[in-house]
């Protein structure tokens, strides 16, 4: 098999996993920072009318399979409240995704990612969010912070969702490489692996229950199968 140039991988528990997810928490923090809150707001009036304003637009997610921007969110909800901050919609968004969950790597990720860097195969991120690309990149560089991603891409600033090929399309655009020069890894298999086919890029399911790495195929899917990070750095040396 021929050692890919690049490797893309999935966010969420690919390269890290999240826990203690507390919205009411989020909005507590962030508020702390208002210049101005005419209504004075709490956080639980502001998460009650962002949970409303979400579910009005939850069919485009439902029904089409499109992310709505966390941003756009909160550009309706904070808006609407009239409450303003004195710092960018980035800033807002590194705020909240700090605050409302614990993050850290998954084990092996910081080992591979060194050993990919070490041996010039360069590494890229893909993931289905609904946080922006420059917020998933404020949240790798502190969780990783010897990553050397070339690109971060979240679906939602492009509203299509893994496995949508055209979402694999544009990162080997930003990579500007084939796509049989391209692995993909991720844990989901519809949306990593199928997805990830379709466009042509060779898929690496990490699956936590598996033991050895081995190459199989499903439904005239060919990928290879490993059960942590840590068995795909064996894999390429």
């Amino acid at each position: 098999m021929k050692r890919p140039e690049m490797i893309i991988f999935d966010y969420g528990g690919t390269l890290c996993f999240e826990q203690d997810w507390d919205d009411l928490r989020a909005e507590r923090t962030l508020l702390e920072f208002a210049v101005e809150n005419p209504g004075g707001y709490s956080a639980e009036d502001v998460l009650r009318v962002k949970r409303e304003t979400f579910r009005d637009v939850e069919k485009i997610y439902e029904d089409l399979g499109y992310d709505v921007p966390v941003r756009a969110t909160n550009r309706i909800v904070y808006g609407y409240l009239g409450i303003t901050f004195p710092f960018s919609e980035r800033e807002i968004e590194r705020v909240l995704w700090n605050a409302i969950c614990e993050c850290f790597p998954v084990t092996g990720i910081p080992e591979l990612l060194a050993f990919l860097k070490a041996r010039g195969i360069r590494a890229g991120a893909l993931s289905n969010n609904g946080w922006s690309s420059e917020a998933l990149e404020d949240k790798l560089d502190a969780v990783l912070p010897e990553n050397a991603f070339d690109f971060m891409i979240c679906s939602s600033d492009y509203y299509i969702r893994k496995p949508d090929r055209r979402l694999f399309e544009i990162a080997l655009k930003k990579a500007k490489l084939p796509p049989e020069s391209v692995w993909f890894c991720g844990d989901h298999f519809e949306a990593d692996i199928l997805g990830a086919h379709s466009a042509g890029l060779f898929p690496v399911f990490i699956d936590y229950e598996a033991n050895a790495p081995r190459i199989e195929e499903k439904d005239g899917v060919r990928f290879l199968r490993i059960g942590s990070p840590g068995q795909l750095t064996g894999f390429l040396k």
